[in-house]
């Protein structure tokens, strides 16, 4: 669990943690503060990183206590200072505390060395003014969770500093309510052989397929991910087959998160055999077989230029409020052509 603060970022350690100190923090750090391993090492040989109530700590070897909280000083990663830009946006909501966008694909959504400009933050900071949370610093004002760039679909973002603290902490805690629509090669089955001997693979009432795989940082692909044993962190992915096509040659799904790790439902997906149409890193180059598909549908799936992937919906309780909201978001223009197309 972790909580944010006016010093920086405050991180639970939970059960059974690493011992190491960089490694528990690393574990237990929200993937919003994008809180790399490495750069826990440099925070904490820098002097960043400190008992909650108690001294800095500069020893990687500290032992690492479940239930401890440690606070995490947050200095800015790089001199990127984000300027508004008149990008459109499709507001869903928006009070003093938070909005919730409907985010196009290929849009990013901070700016980074290589999207300096054209994001999600440059829009909401002309949408916005300076009115959005300044934890994020100067590059993510507001940001608490993100989407890949090529994944349409909901996002919360925080204006006040208290919406961003509460928020955090329930995508901390795994409240947060998230489905997405996926469009994969197969159809994820009980009667599958392969896939229910799989480990990690399980299935619940409702043909429901749960996925279990603990996720990290490729070892030689620094830009993907991958499936791990005995390291990463621990992820769990559930779905359930919504309209198959092509007599089991592809299928839409309901996909929803229990942990949000980045490219989770991608990593876990392609793991299981069934990547999602459209992408270009963990799809294998899987291809369609001649005569599974009509010839509208066949053309579709080769030309289909991103991952097949739409958050849908996101519930999450008001950080004022207290009250619970639910967003959604029907499937963009391509997906919904693409779905079409499969159908025929």
């Amino acid at each position: 669990m972790s909580d944010l603060s006016k010093t920086g970022l405050i991180i639970t350690v939970g059960a059974n943690p690493p011992q190491r100190l960089d490694k528990a923090l690393a574990t237990h750090a929200p993937e919003a503060s994008a809180l790399s391993r490495s750069r826990l090492v440099r925070l904490i040989e820098g002097g960043q990183v400190r008992r909650l109530g108690g001294d800095v700590v500069t020893a990687l070897k500290t032992k690492a206590v479940a239930g401890e909280q440690w606070v995490v000083a947050m200095p800015p990663t790089d001199d990127i200072n984000a300027r508004p830009e008149n990008i459109p946006l499709d507001v869903l909501f928006e009070d003093d505390d938070v909005i919730v966008v409907n985010k196009a694909a290929g849009m990013v959504v901070h700016p980074a060395p290589g999207s300096p400009n054209g994001t999600l933050v440059n829009a909401l900071l002309h949408h916005c003014g300076d009115l959005l949370s300044g934890f994020g610093g100067r590059a993510r004002p507001g940001i608490v969770h993100r989407i890949d760039k090529d994944t349409s679909g909901v996002l919360v973002v925080a204006k006040s500093d208290l919406a961003h603290q509460r928020l955090a902490g329930q995508f901390a805690d795994h409240s947060i309510e998230r489905h997405y629509r996926a469009v994969v090669y197969g159809v994820p089955s009980r009667g599958d052989p392969r896939l229910a001997g799989l480990s990690g693979v399980a299935f619940e009432p409702g043909n429901i397929t749960r996925i279990s795989g603990n996720i990290a940082r490729h070892k030689t692909d620094r830009k993907r991910m991958t499936v791990v044993r005995d390291a990463g962190r621990h992820a769990i992915t559930r779905c359930k087959v919504m309209q198959e096509f092509g007599a089991g040659t592809a299928a839409l799904l309901d996909c929803w998160l229990e942990t949000g790790r980045t490219h989770q439902i991608r990593v876990h997906l392609s793991h299981v055999g069934h990547p999602l149409i459209g992408d270009q890193t963990y799809g294998h180059k899987r291809r369609i077989k001649a005569g599974a598909l009509g010839e509208s549908g066949q053309a579709a799936v080769a030309v289909f230029p991103r991952q097949a992937l739409h958050a849908a919906s996101l519930g999450f309780v008001h950080p004022r409020s207290g009250r619970a909201l639910r967003f959604s978001a029907e499937l963009p223009e391509d997906m919904a052509a693409l779905v079409t197309q499969l159908s025929e």
